[in-house]
């Protein structure tokens, strides 16, 4: 376990050092080519602002009318009978479109039942193994400028369920097994 500590804390400043030698050696200007990312990371920040901008403002929009707590008080028959906790359905969806926004949720669930609640549990599980599938596909796609996307919504939708119903199966396991 200490390795792992240990290991996460310098991994970082590692990988920018061997980035830094590697440049070095290949007789690249570094400082340069950092300077053209940034650029170029500026300028995909600004395309994709007002994208931003309308999901939060969604999001909030949707958290304050209560269509959220309706939504979830709608499917709990279904979900009880899955064993899905109905709580998780409004983060699951949201972050498909914005981890931002799905942090304000996680936060809220925090409040409302604990961070180490079964709920909790399931929603921090629940937000590492799922993925932003909408607001990815637009960034990369609009970048790369590809028009057809073919067979990478069917897959990140099931990839992103399947991470969903492991997030449960894990949370359960380690909430009911003292470690």
């Amino acid at each position: 376990m200490k390795f792992l500590i240990y290991l996460s804390q310098y991994i970082i400043p590692t990988l920018i050092l061997l980035i830094l030698i590697y440049g070095i050696l290949n007789k690249i200007n570094v400082y340069d080519t950092f300077i053209v990312g940034a650029k170029n990371g500026f300028s995909t920040v600004f395309k994709i602002m007002p994208t931003l901008i309308g999901l939060m403002t969604a999001v909030g929009i949707l958290r304050a009318s209560g269509f959220l707590d309706f939504l979830c008080a709608s499917i709990e028959p279904f979900t009880k009978y899955i064993h899905f906790p109905a709580k998780l359905v409004p983060l699951s969806l949201v972050k498909m479109f914005s981890s931002s926004a799905a942090t304000g949720l996680l936060l809220d669930l925090f409040k409302n039942y604990g961070p180490d609640s079964f709920l909790g549990l399931a929603a921090s599980i629940s937000m590492a193994c799922t993925e932003t599938i909408f607001y990815t596909m637009s960034i990369y796609f609009m970048t790369a400028k590809i028009k057809n996307s073919r067979y990478t919504l069917p897959g990140a939708l099931f990839a992103t369920t399947m991470g969903l119903f492991a997030s449960v199966v894990l949370a359960h396991l380690l909430y009911t097994t003292p470690l």
